[in-house]
């Protein structure tokens, strides 16, 4: 089997699924939300109009708007990541790799296939997630008086930043899923990891001398350079004294998170028989 209908057969895998549309739904109702709830705090404390006092504790100061619009990425990214997760688990968990292989011997092409099919679903993501979260920031920063900075080149780069973001996580996921078999161990690596660990450890690193230069190469803290911004470090502020990655640098560092899974699970677990 060619690359081309490899790559047609992961697309209709994925899209006859249900796993792909219900993660789109929960992204852009999770984003939405979380949106507009933040938007209106905010966009309402810069214009002086919440009660007690102009400036809220942990309210961003400054320019709200790349923020607001870095929500996508900041608590969005754990969805691409879970599709690409789900992309080759759900093949081991209901055996459908067997026929996958029979038709195309060379797995790599399969791989190489699914990569390029979750390219585009990280793609279609992202879009979903920058509607969701710029449409109702938008909306309160215009609402209150504030500049929602959609007439800046800088904000259209950091939303292009976001949609490369989107992608290089499908293909950590896939690199994930390829690795680790097993879809629940999968799905708890995932979650632990993005949701415990790592934020955890970012955290310590503020005030563990030194270990924040290393925390800067976590993945997420990777995605978030190459992003430019984020909600935590906006919100939370930050006393590390490490210089952040350059944005080209990020998305570098997690390029290489996806390419050094996706060889793993190659050589480990992709070249091995399936039932």
């Amino acid at each position: 089997m060619s690359f081309a209908a490899a790559t047609r057969s992961e697309t209709t895998k994925l899209l006859t699924t249900a796993m792909w549309w219900i993660l789109a739904i929960v992204l852009v109702a999770y984003i939405g939300f979380t949106a507009a709830g933040l938007g209106f705090v905010f966009s309402a404390s810069a214009a002086g109009e919440l009660p007690g006092q102009s400036q809220q504790a942990g309210v961003p100061t400054g320019d709200l708007a790349p923020v607001l619009y870095s929500i996508a990425a900041s608590i969005g990214y754990v969805f691409p990541l879970l599709i690409g997760t789900l992309m080759v688990t759900a093949e081991f968990r209901h055996h459908t790799l067997t026929p996958t292989f029979l038709a195309t011997p060379r797995r790599g092409r399969v791989l190489w296939a699914k990569a390029f099919v979750g390219i585009g679903i990280g793609v279609v993501y992202a879009v979903l997630a920058l509607i969701a979260a710029v449409g109702p920031s938008a909306g309160f920063l215009t609402g209150f008086g504030q500049s929602t900075g959609l007439d800046q080149s800088d904000t259209w780069a950091m939303l292009g930043r976001i949609v490369i973001a989107f992608a290089l996580w499908v293909l950590v996921g896939i690199g994930v899923g390829t690795l680790v078999r097993n879809q629940v161990a999968a799905v708890v690596i995932v979650l632990a990891f993005t949701q415990f660990v790592e934020p955890i450890a970012r955290v310590a690193g503020m005030f563990v001398d030194g270990l924040d230069a290393a925390l800067r190469f976590l993945p997420g803290a990777a995605s978030d350079a190459l992003v430019g911004t984020s909600i935590y470090t906006a919100t939370t502020g930050s006393t590390s004294s490490a210089e952040p990655l350059d944005w080209w640098v990020g998305g570098v560092v997690l390029l290489a998170y996806a390419i050094v899974l996706m060889v793993l699970g190659h050589v480990t677990s992709w070249r091995r028989d399936v039932d």
